[in-house]
């Protein structure tokens, strides 16, 4: 057995420090590789964090609501002589977890091809010790997908990669280009009360520049008749509740609208990897929910286009339940493939959302407002009152043309518009 340093893991894009919820084994306890060590919590989602292998726990060195930098030791554990040789130098020097980028600068591969390196990504024990057996460099581990936590590579990743014949073995990593520096404008801020960002208001406003920055971003609008939904809804919302136990809002109705459209325009529900497009093979919409904090998540309704509307309307409020209390899970806010931003919960009339990386589009409706439209019908021209709403899609046109996004955002409308004023819930 020998002792190791278990550190702080990296459990998400620009999360740079965790906290302890609970130990899950207690100093002297013994373990197996993938049981959960600790509970911690991070301004986004509680996660749980595995053993890297068998062994022992030797002692905690950070307490339950202790606040913990990524990378600093958490506890000491004895793991087993053959897990951790393979996390050991062969000159048997000091044990350290490294991260991709450090043991990239470790181990240069002199190859062809390009890719960008995953920086900051946990390497286990196991896979560690499988790319030593294999003889596949940090550099190549970089480019392989994970399917674990937080995209962590699992024994499984490995596997499938060899069986592909190892398609990133000749690869170098993709130089970044450094010919532009921001300049260092003095601008006059002003004076006034100085409130620091909270880390999930630091992590949205990274997320959104690197958005925007990253796809081209192109709005188009359109406007929906929603009198039949409306009036369907406002007739049924205490009945649907009575039913099934759960209150009827507009989410899942137009949940409901976009996942039908998505089906007629599968284009719409990819991402984009280098030069390849990446057509979801799932419909799972996200729903942009503002917390009591005035920040936002955005937890996803998995499989939205196979689910009735009594369960639609269950998952919604759940996950919304879940938002406001903080008790979301990594698995509540991953895999998203289209989003929905619903601003005119706030009075707004229409809204250019940001993209949702790494997602091709996003929806955002305005607030459903009664106006006097003209009706063409067959004995002439009426004016009615109606309840409209107008629609607004960003969409990334590395991917997505005027065309395809034009004819996506026309069908939800057509969607909400022929909503069944006779539905039977």
């Amino acid at each position: 057995m020998t002792q190791t340093e278990f550190k702080m893991p990296k459990m998400g894009e620009s999360i740079t420090q965790g906290t302890i919820l609970n130990w899950l084994v207690q100093e002297g306890e013994s373990f197996q590789e993938g049981d959960i060590l600790v509970e911690i919590a991070t301004d986004k989602v509680d996660n749980e964090v595995p053993a890297p292998g068998s062994g022992v726990m030797i002692s905690h060195k950070a307490n339950v609501n202790d606040t913990i930098e990524v990378g600093h030791t958490i506890a000491v554990v004895s793991l087993s002589t053959q897990v951790a040789s393979s996390k050991a130098p062969k000159n048997d020097s000091p044990k350290k977890d490294l991260t991709t980028s450090d043991r990239l600068n470790k181990n240069p591969l002199p190859t062809k091809g390009s890719f960008t390196v995953k920086e900051n990504v946990f390497i286990s024990p196991l896979v560690d010790k499988m790319a030593r057996l294999h003889h596949i460099s940090y550099q190549e581990l970089a480019c392989i997908t994970g399917s674990g936590l937080d995209g962590r590579l699992r024994k499984t990743d490995i596997t499938n990669y060899l069986q592909q014949g190892r398609p990133f073995q000749f690869v170098q990593q993709e130089r970044k280009n450094e010919g532009y520096t921001i300049p260092d404008l003095k601008f006059d801020k002003g004076s006034g009360k100085i409130i620091p960002m909270d880390r999930m208001r630091e992590m949205i406003a990274d997320h959104m520049v690197y958005s925007k920055h990253t796809s081209p971003h192109v709005t188009a609008y359109v406007e929906a008749d929603l009198t039949n939904m409306v009036a369907w809804r406002n007739t049924n919302k205490v009945l649907f509740e009575k039913t099934h136990g759960e209150k009827l809002t507009f989410t899942p109705l137009f949940i409901e609208a976009v996942a039908n459209a998505i089906k007629d325009f599968p284009m719409i529900n990819a991402s984009l990897d280098g030069k390849n497009i990446i057509v979801k093979q799932d419909i799972n919409i996200g729903m942009a929910t503002a917390l009591p904090t005035g920040n936002l998540i955005v937890p996803v309704v998995k499989n939205a286009d196979k689910k009735d509307l009594k369960t639609l309307a269950g998952t919604i409020n759940e996950l919304a339940q879940k938002s406001r209390s903080g008790n979301l899970k990594a698995q509540d806010i991953k895999g998203g493939s289209f989003t929905i931003s619903n601003v005119g919960t706030f009075g707004s009339l229409m809204g250019t959302p940001i993209i949702n990386q790494p997602e091709a589009a996003i929806l955002a409706t305005g607030i459903i407002k009664k106006r006097a439209e003209v009706i063409e019908k067959s004995q002439g021209d009426t004016i009615e009152i109606r309840s409209m709403m107008y629609l607004s899609l960003s969409f990334d046109h590395r991917i997505v043309d005027g065309h395809l996004a034009g004819s996506f955002l026309k069908r939800i409308a057509q969607n909400m518009e022929a909503f069944d004023v006779n539905r039977s819930i």
